[in-house]
């Protein structure tokens, strides 16, 4: 249930964003609307993977490419990360630059 609350927020979240302008870079709205999608698809598969942290990674899409930022547990969630931003349709390239935060 708890996750099924986040990824609503998420995907609200994401929704409201896709009415600011166009970001340099991008040639169209429905460019930058297809990217808003991607980015909520991210977020959402985030929300219900179980070794994924949504709430400590940042996603950004340009022209179908993500970049996550962020911090996670572990390289293994790092990993986990870009396999499953990859995984999401129309995602052409991913940069993870999330930072495996070491204990203390």
């Amino acid at each position: 249930m708890n996750k099924l609350i986040l990824s609503t927020c998420i995907l609200v979240g994401a929704l409201g964003a896709t009415g600011c302008a166009v970001s340099d870079g991008q040639s169209t709205v429905g460019q930058y609307v297809d990217d808003a999608t991607i980015t909520t698809r991210v977020k959402t598969r985030f929300a219900e993977d179980p070794q994924v942290s949504a709430m400590r990674i940042n996603v950004e899409t340009l022209n179908g490419t993500v970049q996550l930022s962020g911090f996670a547990a572990n390289e293994a969630e790092r990993t986990r990360a870009s396999t499953v931003a990859r995984a999401v349709p129309e995602v052409k390239d991913v940069r993870n630059n999330i930072v495996v935060r070491s204990g203390g």
